[in-house]
């Protein structure tokens, strides 16, 4: 199968980056929406389902805008029949794809990364608009899809096995990888889009078919991307049904995914108890994970830190996406020598943030999720109070009229102790404690103490400490940094975590070897028939075959 070659380098339409998307109301007027939506294939009512082709038997589901309450669009969600149709489908894609060279299906993936580097703006603004990322992080995750698939391509020609030295004379002994089947991507509404392609793209050039369930939080993002990988497969020939989409409610659709023998792997983003759930049900039919769940990530701040660099980190790290990421910094752990100071820096850069429209390139933080998120937020900062714990700044829900119909809060930036069971707990929003320590190792308990594992980081400049934080007996995270932040990674390492955080690893490294099945082959070019650890079953004369 050779694959066309199309032009995805030209952008049919333009919004640019000037002052119409600064105005109040969800992305500014309403033609110039409608424009939007139109530029990326959507309607105000959707199909939620893609299995080659669009359907949508469910219920109807609005989609408003956390920026003001309004709607953006409707989606018609995947009935059990559109389930059942979009796996059918998929393993048909997957049987036919699985034969494709691995460098052919990369053509198709450099393709899908220039069809997403040409809408970059649009999907940014649309992430933007659905989640309540600032513009810059918005078009910070789609310029993540487009990362994703450029080292995709190039991982399409290195799926290396190994040749090994047999112990056998006249005997060849190696490993290779093949396709795996049908792998079931259920992703969060924090990064609607990028962690699809993490997985997409590597699974698509390892000769996987994806079935990919969005958050319903945000499923037109997920659409729309879906259409823009119809279009290239169109383009390029490769059957569309290797990239399937179900949108619809979470537990029911996720479960009957996680249940399906069909589906050999599933790959999980989302709260730990959502992990829990979906562990066993695939597990319990001894089926493959990648869970990427729950992190109460912490940053430490030594004497010798560069509390400049270190304050900066933590700023973004807490306030970045509303403190909706999965490595937000929850935790900031401070030698009691430099606590003043970096409380005092803390305090005038959260005082200073500007929260209000995301797509106003000067604000920080947009708004939380849902009305849902900023309660979380609220009961946890009265579950801290009750324990001890003092508020410095923030934690207060905004409703004057800039704010109306949205789901705005101030970050919230509190003292607190290391017992507290509300410091065990993830919060996932913009709540920050501050810990103290009086020695290294005192950090490095506080540190690891929590049950979860994905992201950690320590400012300092004592080689010693850097060195101790990533050894065995430093931080037990998965991501473990040296003067940067906890949050931010790049596509080129893998991404995941320990602990609760389930374990799994996304994105680059050999992370695609999740997505394939491992054989070991031993080829016999001799007359010989020699058994391996010498066993010797019977003698030539005495043998029932002599």
């Amino acid at each position: 199968m050779r694959l066309a070659s199309a032009d995805f380098s030209q952008r049919p339409f333009d919004f640019g980056e000037g002052a119409e998307i600064s105005t109040r109301g969800a992305c500014a007027p309403q033609n110039l929406m409608r424009a939007l939506l139109d530029n990326l294939g959507l309607a105000e009512t959707n199909d939620g389902a893609f299995a080659g082709e669009w359907s949508g038997g469910g219920a109807t589901i609005d989609k408003l805008s956390p920026i003001d309450g309004k709607l953006l669009g409707k989606v018609r969600t995947a009935s059990p029949e559109d389930y059942e149709k979009t796996v059918v489908r998929a393993e048909e894609a997957f049987r036919k794809w699985r034969t494709v060279p691995a460098p052919v299906r990369g053509e198709t993936v450099r393709q899908l990364g220039n069809a997403l580097r040409a809408q970059k703006h649009e999907l940014g603004m649309l992430v933007s608009l659905e989640a309540g990322k600032i513009i810059a992080e918005g078009e910070g995750e789609v310029q993540e899809m487009i990362d994703i698939c450029d080292f995709a391509v190039g991982q399409s020609r290195m799926l290396y096995g190994l040749t090994i030295q047999s112990e056998r004379p006249n005997h060849r002994l190696m490993e290779q990888w093949h396709p795996l089947g049908l792998v079931g991507i259920i992703s969060a509404f924090n990064f609607p889009v990028a962690v699809w392609a993490w997985n997409a793209a590597l699974a698509a050039v390892c000769g996987d078919a994806t079935i990919w369930k969005p958050s319903e939080k945000t499923p037109l993002t997920a659409i729309a991307v879906a259409k823009i990988a119809e279009r290239v497969c169109h383009a390029t020939g490769a059957d569309p049904a290797i990239f399937c989409l179900l949108i619809g409610d979470g537990p029911s659709l996720g479960q009957r995914l996680a249940a399906d023998e069909r589906v050999p792997l599933i790959s999980a983003t989302g709260s730990t108890r959502m992990g829990f759930d979906v562990a066993k049900t695939v597990h319990g039919r001894l089926g493959k994970t990648i869970m990427e769940l729950g992190g109460n990530n912490a940053l430490l701040v030594t004497p010798t830190a560069d509390l400049k660099m270190a304050t900066s980190a933590i700023f973004f790290g807490s306030v970045g996406t509303a403190g909706q990421r999965c490595t937000s910094t929850r935790r900031v752990i401070m030698h009691e020598s430099v606590a003043p100071e970096i409380e005092q820096a803390l305090l005038r850069a959260y005082e200073g943030v500007k929260i209000g429209n995301p797509l106003e390139r000067e604000t920080l933080m947009g708004p939380l999720i849902d009305p849902a998120a900023v309660e979380n937020v609220e009961k946890s900062i009265v579950r801290l109070k009750e324990e001890g714990g003092e508020v410095l700044y923030g934690g207060e829900k905004l409703d004057g009229e800039e704010y109306a119909g949205g789901c705005y809060m101030t970050p919230c930036l509190a003292r607190a102790q290391r017992d507290y069971k509300v410091v065990q707990h993830e919060t996932f929003g913009p709540l920050l404690y501050l810990l103290t320590y009086r020695d290294f190792d005192e950090a490095l308990a506080i540190h690891n103490e929590v049950a979860q594992g994905l992201s950690s980081s320590i400012f300092t400049n004592d080689m010693r400490e850097a060195e101790k934080f990533v050894s065995a007996v430093g931080s037990d995270c998965g991501i473990a940094n040296i003067n940067a932040g906890t949050s931010g990674a790049e596509i080129g390492g893998a991404f995941g975590g320990e602990k609760q955080t389930g374990g799994g690893r996304e994105s680059g490294s050999d992370s695609w070897k999740s997505y394939m099945r491992r054989q070991t082959n031993t080829i016999n070019f001799s007359s010989e028939l020699p058994l391996a650890q010498g066993i010797q079953f019977g003698s030539d004369e005495g043998s029932a075959l002599a």
